[in-house]
């Protein structure tokens, strides 16, 4: 691990100079050599997905395992587009002339060395490499033991990318190896790492958060919820509730809860009751939602606890609440949420400003599913993950989160007096 950061910061210093057009190159390689081997990354992938099974992985981080020829073309897809993007580096903002005659402005900054650790999901792999690479910071990956197979597979196809754009291979390295002890010495090596990213699951985000001596950027779970709004497009409402839980269970932007204002309940939790029904997703109730959802055919209604308003499921499971109306739903959101994701269907502007002025969340939506709270579908490219701090970066962490901003001082010879 002292190797790993020894050669990451030499490998930082180059990266941050480097000309955007070389950047630019080596993210477009990556793309090209992704789709030119498709075929070996799945074979490699289902070493990992096989043996991953004989163990008895959980669905949810199974299904997160899965390396597919279209994720692999959404991450060729989203290199491509950082590619095109403004390169931010270099970048002065907020110039001003002081009355001592200097400017003063900050300018855009790569951070240097970050370290990521994930669990599952090995497109992470090359989003958090074509991030860096566009932000001119070098990293240090340490995937999860149940991919290491895809990952190797991925970050070598990296660093052929990164040298044949003329950049060196160790501004992206792999953990090569799976123990567990990698972790602990990677979070504290504050000499090489300027900081963690951590995106996995709860257990393995509060352990980083308490035993790093580097900085962390970090969100726990993705408690998300939608709130239906009176009044509202019903049809609407239920298309996006029913997008928002089931277009896919594993992800932390799915929703997770479903507040529905007293006005619009009748109309609207039959409908999608159905739906769900039909899904296999289990719902869990407040006494007033379960009693309009009592006579939708097939449906698995359970009483909620206090314990579901706090859950992240990751699982068709879906706790649903009847509120007053748009104070109440707040209020309920800013006491249970992760401060993930948080949507509100309505026809009402004003209700509509006050939910994104009021609700305390890194990513606030009126009338479209949580789901879309992800670098890619927000044009950032690629994300390194969510962040649900209030500090420095929050939401889907993409450029700009890796970048950093310094003071700089243009002057003529002036002196202070």
């Amino acid at each position: 691990m002292q190797a790993l950061g020894s050669k990451a910061k030499a490998a930082s210093a180059q990266v941050a100079r480097a000309q955007a057009a070389i950047k630019n190159r080596a993210l477009l390689n990556l793309a090209a050599l992704l789709r030119q081997n498709v075929a070996a990354l799945e074979t490699a992938n289902q070493r990992d997905t096989e043996r991953a099974t004989a163990s008895g992985l959980a669905g949810p981080m199974l299904d997160r395992l899965n390396l597919t020829p279209k994720i692999i073309e959404t991450v060729a897809i989203g290199c491509e587009q950082l590619a095109v993007m403004p390169d931010v580096i270099g970048d002065i903002i907020g110039m001003k002339e002081q009355p001592s005659g200097i400017r003063v402005g900050q300018m855009r900054v790569p951070i240097g060395v970050f370290g990521m650790i994930y669990e599952s999901r090995p497109n992470v792999t090359i989003e958090a490499a074509s991030l860096a690479i566009k932000s001119g910071n070098a990293c240090i990956l340490r995937g999860g033991s149940e991919a290491i197979e895809s990952n190797k597979a991925l970050a070598a196809l990296v660093q052929q990318a990164l040298v044949d754009a003329g950049l060196p291979a160790d501004v992206v390295q792999l953990v090569p190896t799976t123990d567990r002890e990698a972790v602990g010495h990677l979070i504290a090596m504050p000499q090489y790492v300027d900081v963690i990213i951590p995106r996995g699951g709860k257990g393995l985000i509060e352990r980083i958060s308490r035993d790093a001596k580097v900085p962390v950027i970090k969100h726990l779970d993705g408690n998300c919820h939608v709130y239906v709004d009176d009044p509202c497009d019903i049809d609407m409402a239920v298309k996006v509730a029913d997008n928002a839980k089931t277009q896919k269970y594993s992800p932390c932007n799915a929703s997770e809860g479903l507040l529905v204002a007293r006005g619009v309940a009748p109309q609207f939790l039959p409908k999608i009751g159905a739906i769900y029904a039909a899904k296999g997703v289990e719902m869990r109730c407040d006494a007033e939602a379960q009693a309009i959802l009592a006579n939708v055919k097939g449906a698995n209604l359970k009483a909620a606890t206090e314990q579901d308003w706090y859950e992240e499921y990751l699982a068709p499971i879906i706790s649903i609440k009847v509120v007053a109306g748009i104070d109440e739903a707040i209020a309920h959101i800013n006491q249970y949420s992760s401060h993930h994701t948080d949507a509100i269907l309505t026809r009402d502007h004003i209700h509509a400003q006050r939910f994104l002025r009021e609700v305390d969340s890194a990513s606030v939506i009126v009338n479209a599913s949580t789901r879309f709270a992800d670098g890619f579908e927000f044009g950032l490219g690629a994300e390194i993950g969510i962040s649900t701090d209030k500090f420095h970066a929050r939401g889907p962490v993409g450029i700009e989160g890796l970048t950093s901003l310094k003071y700089v001082v243009l002057g003529q010879g002036e002196v202070r007096s």
